[in-house]
C-alpha cells in the first residue's frame, strides 16, 4: 500500500519500484526488515516483456510466475541452430503482485537526493535507514550503449507464419526486413506470451547510438510482409529503449554513495540486456547481506572478472561491422551449451566465461579476430 512517512529509522530504505527493487523490498520483508520503498508511480503496471532461461530462475519463485516456457527454442544466424536450454516468459502482473505481498512500506514520491543512510524526497520528506538502495534503473541515459525494440503482439496462427513453424525463435539475424547488408542489423525476437498470444519483436541489440524505433517499426512490418504475415488492426504494441551498460562502473562506489541493485548496480548483461533474473536470484544474497549489516557479497573478485569479460564482449558488438554479426552470433551458438549458459547467465564464473571468449575467438575469421584484439586493446571512452 501507499502511506505517507513515518519519522522512524528503517532497516532498508529502497528507491525504485521496478522489478529489482520490488524483489529485493519482497525478499527483505520475508527475513523480518523493516522496508519502505520510494518511487513517483508506485501503482504503475509493468508492460515490458520479461523473459530467462529457466535455469536462471530462484528457487522461490513460484511456477505460476511464468506465464510460458519453450524448450530449445530456435535461432537464425547464417544458418538455424537450436539452443539446448528452456526459455520462458514471465507473467509480469502475477509476478508484480507476488513482490508487492508483504514488502513493507509504500512511499508515493520523487527522490532527489540519496546518501548511504537518508533519503529526501522533493515534497520534503526524509527518510532514514540502517542502508539506502538505489533501485532506479538505467533507463535510456545519454552516451551508454542501448537497446531498442518495437514489437507487436498477435494470435499463435500469425506467429506461426511469422516464425516459419518454430514455436520460439530467440534471435533472427536473416535480411528480410528490408535492410542492406551494410546496414545496422536488428533481429527478429519471437516467443509465446501465453496460450493465446505470442511477441513479434524487432530488435537493435546494442548500439550506440542504437537504431531507431521508427526505424525497426518499419523493418517489422516489411520482414511480416516479406513472410506473408497480415498484422492485425489494433494490435497491441510493445516499444523498447534502455542502456545496456550501468551508469557506473560494476563494482565501484563511494563511501558517500548508496547501495545500488538491479540494473542500475551492473546485473544487467551488456551484451543481452537480460536483468531481472539476475535481479531476483540475488534480491535473496543482498537481502541476507542487509540483515546481518553486510554489504560486500554481490561483486566478489569473480564477478567483477566476469563483468570486465562482458564488458569486453560489448565492445566487440559494437565494433563489428553489420556483415559479421550474424557470423559472430552463429559461433556463439555452436559453442557446447554449457559455455553458453556460462556467458549468459552466470556472472561469477569467470573461466566458463572466458572459456567461451576464447572458443569464439579461435572459431572466427581473421577479420573478426581483428575486431576482438583492438576491441581489447580500446579503452571505452575512447569509443564513438
Amino acid at each position: 500500500m501507499t502511506t505517507r512517512v513515518p519519522s522512524h529509522v528503517w532497516d532498508v530504505v529502497i528507491v525504485g519500484l521496478g522489478p529489482a527493487g520490488r524483489a529485493l523490498a519482497h525478499r527483505s520483508t520475508a527475513l523480518g526488515l523493516s522496508v519502505a520503498s520510494v518511487d513517483p508511480l508506485p501503482r504503475r503496471p509493468w508492460k515490458a516483456t520479461y523473459a530467462a532461461w529457466e535455469d536462471e530462475l530462484p528457487d522461490w519463485l513460484p511456477r505460476r510466475t511464468i506465464a510460458s516456457s519453450v524448450a530449445r527454442p530456435t535461432a537464425w544466424t547464417t544458418r538455424r541452430h537450436t539452443i539446448d536450454r528452456t526459455y520462458c516468459v514471465l507473467d509480469t502482473s502475477a509476478l508484480r503482485s507476488l513482490l508487492m505481498k508483504d514488502s513493507g512500506t509504500v512511499v508515493s514520491g520523487r527522490a532527489v537526493n540519496l546518501s548511504p543512510t537518508c533519503v529526501r524526497l522533493a515534497d520534503g520528506s526524509i527518510l532514514n535507514a540502517r542502508a539506502v538502495v538505489d533501485a532506479r534503473g538505467t533507463g535510456d541515459s545519454h552516451g551508454l550503449a542501448q537497446q531498442t525494440a518495437y514489437g507487436i503482439v498477435v494470435q499463435p496462427d500469425v506467429a506461426a507464419q511469422a516464425l516459419c513453424g518454430e514455436n520460439a525463435v530467440f534471435m533472427d539475424w536473416r535480411r528480410d526486413n528490408g535492410t542492406l547488408p551494410s546496414a545496422p542489423p536488428s533481429f527478429l525476437y519471437g516467443v509465446p506470451l501465453g496460450p493465446d498470444a505470442y511477441l513479434l519483436e524487432e530488435t537493435c541489440l546494442v548500439g550506440r547510438p542504437p537504431i531507431p524505433i521508427p526505424e525497426l517499426t518499419s523493418r517489422l512490418l516489411r520482414r511480416l510482409r516479406e513472410r506473408r504475415v497480415i498484422v492485425p488492426p489494433h494490435s497491441d504494441v510493445e516499444r523498447v529503449r534502455f542502456a545496456v551498460e550501468p551508469p557506473h562502473s560494476p563494482g565501484s562506489s563511494r563511501a558517500s554513495d548508496p547501495l545500488r541493485f538491479g540494473a542500475r548496480a551492473g546485473l544487467m548483461h551488456p551484451g543481452t540486456g537480460f536483468s531481472v533474473a539476475t535481479s531476483l536470484r540475488y534480491a535473496d544474497v543482498l537481502a541476507h547481506q542487509l540483515r546481518d549489516g553486510r554489504s560486500d557479497g554481490l561483486w566478489p573478485w569473480r564477478a567483477r572478472t566476469v563483468a570486465a569479460l562482458r564488458s569486453l564482449g560489448l565492445r566487440v558488438l559494437l565494433n563489428l561491422d553489420a556483415e559479421q554479426v550474424p557470423e559472430f552470433f552463429e559461433h556463439f551458438f555452436d559453442l557446447p551449451i554449457r559455455l553458453q549458459a556460462a556467458y549468459l547467465s552466470d556472472r561469477a564464473n569467470p573461466r566458463g566465461t572466458a572459456a567461451a571468449m576464447r572458443r569464439m575467438f579461435s572459431a572466427s575469421s581473421n577479420e573478426i579476430r581483428g575486431v576482438i584484439l583492438s576491441s581489447a586493446l580500446r579503452p571505452r571512452n575512447s569509443m564513438n
